[in-house]
């Protein structure tokens, strides 16, 4: 018998704008997240900027097609973010956008 994917989460984008910009609903940690983004495309590539906590947080492809951040001004401080909602975030914006 021949198994189907299926994905056991689903990315939620809502509020979906004309402009590139829309709202990702992220769970982390029992909460719900709803953070802005906004696509931005460079050429042959693309950037997502995500405002989180009054900051952006810029999300582009590696290598291997997956999302990593870029925060500017990071000094590795885990109070000042918490490193696993920018993952989570990341995995969303994978999944939204098909990586």
């Amino acid at each position: 018998m021949d198994k189907k994917f299926i994905p056991s989460k689903v990315a939620r984008i809502v509020n979906l704008r004309m402009d590139g910009s829309f709202t990702l609903v992220v769970n982390y940690k029992g909460k719900e997240y709803q953070v802005e983004g906004e696509l931005r495309t460079f050429g042959y590539t693309h950037k997502i900027a995500i405002n989180f906590e009054g900051r952006e947080i810029l999300f582009e492809p590696d290598e291997e097609r997956n999302y990593r951040a870029v925060m500017p001004g990071y000094d590795g401080s885990k109070a000042e973010k918490d490193i696993g909602l920018v993952q989570a975030i990341a995995k969303e914006l994978a999944a939204a956008f098909d990586r």
